[in-house]
């Protein structure tokens, strides 16, 4: 059965496509014979109980300069036109992708959202994975500094180092993670700048050596594991993001990596989110759980040879006939 697909995402002209993962479904969305729609969130609209976007037919293709098409803007209803919306605008997780969340949720029943607008809002990446904290390493999300200094001497007194990590609560790529050297010396001007550039707390936990040796991205499709890749950081970088300059490897899970994934994959599928990633360093410390616009699926398929994309869409799928 053909659906007919509106994207919720950035601009198309600007996203690269050796790497993305929201043109990476569209290709194969497209090979399935669904009919792509590209909108931005900011073109919603709620009109006497219909919801709107200002949107245009697109056709994709993998050449560079040349990677889509698209016919002419025109205002289409979700519940009536569109079978099924992806929510795939990058982060930061603001007011405006809250509202936007809200807004998709006046679908349900009626037009597939993926993943589930609902979820996402209640799911933060540094904020639902709290509830497995059993995993994760020592956390701490707090806005005083005196909380941090209390903190960083419980890791000093532990054996784990006095070195921290800070970064935003609602941060991504990689944006914004600085280190806390054990002396403290930038910790009061750090916290300053994250007074002054964000009103809600921060998450703070110890450096973790074994982050050199990869910061692995595992993604789960409704709730089961489809595949991993490694990330290293750069040279002189202790961030591993691909966006910062980490780069990737194949990899495997360990024992303890097939515990998280076990341990969190009914919910996930429970809550409506079909495409999740999640952020494990050292096989064993997780430290994110990646919900409004998870990435590396085409990494994953250049080193496993796997076709995640596929995997999405049989789940999506799966979902719409279940409707």
């Amino acid at each position: 059965m053909s659906l007919r697909v509106a994207v919720q995402m950035d601009p198309i002209e600007t996203i690269n496509i050796t790497g993305d993962s929201s043109f990476h479904l569209m290709l194969a969305a497209q090979a399935r014979g669904h009919h792509l729609w590209h909108y931005d969130v900011g073109t919603l609209a709620f009109d006497e109980g219909r919801l709107t976007a200002w949107a245009a037919p697109v056709t994709v293709q993998r050449v560079a300069g040349d990677h889509f098409t698209r016919g002419e803007y025109r205002k289409i209803d979700l519940a009536r036109d569109i079978d099924v919306v992806l929510m795939r605008q990058d982060p930061p997780f603001d007011l405006g992708y809250i509202t936007g969340t809200h807004l998709l949720e006046r679908l349900k029943g009626q037009t597939l959202v993926v993943n589930d607008p609902a979820a996402v809002r209640n799911a933060p990446e540094k904020v639902m994975v709290l509830d497995y904290a059993r995993f994760m390493p020592p956390t701490l999300v707090a806005r005083r500094i005196e909380d941090v200094k209390e903190f960083q001497a419980r890791q000093v007194h532990n054996g784990l180092g006095g070195d921290l990590v800070i970064k935003p609560l609602h941060g991504n790529g990689g944006k914004a993670v600085f280190r806390i050297p054990a002396d403290g010396s930038n910790l009061g001007a750090l916290i300053e700048m994250f007074h002054n550039a964000w009103v809600e707390p921060f998450m703070v936990q110890p450096f973790l050596p074994d982050v050199a040796l990869g910061d692995k991205r595992i993604v789960l499709v409704d709730g089961v594991f489809a595949g991993a890749i490694n990330r290293k950081p750069g040279e002189g970088e202790f961030r591993s993001n691909l966006a910062v300059g980490g780069s990737a490897e194949a990899t495997e899970l360990t024992p303890r990596e097939e515990e998280i994934c076990a341990a969190m994959g009914p919910d996930l599928k429970a809550r409506g989110l079909v495409f999740v990633g999640i952020d494990v360093i050292g096989g064993q410390w997780l430290t994110e759980i990646n919900v409004t616009s998870p990435t590396g699926i085409v990494a994953i398929d250049r080193f496993n040879g796997s076709d995640t994309g596929a995997m999405i869409w049989d789940a999506i799928e799966a979902r719409h006939r279940a409707m």
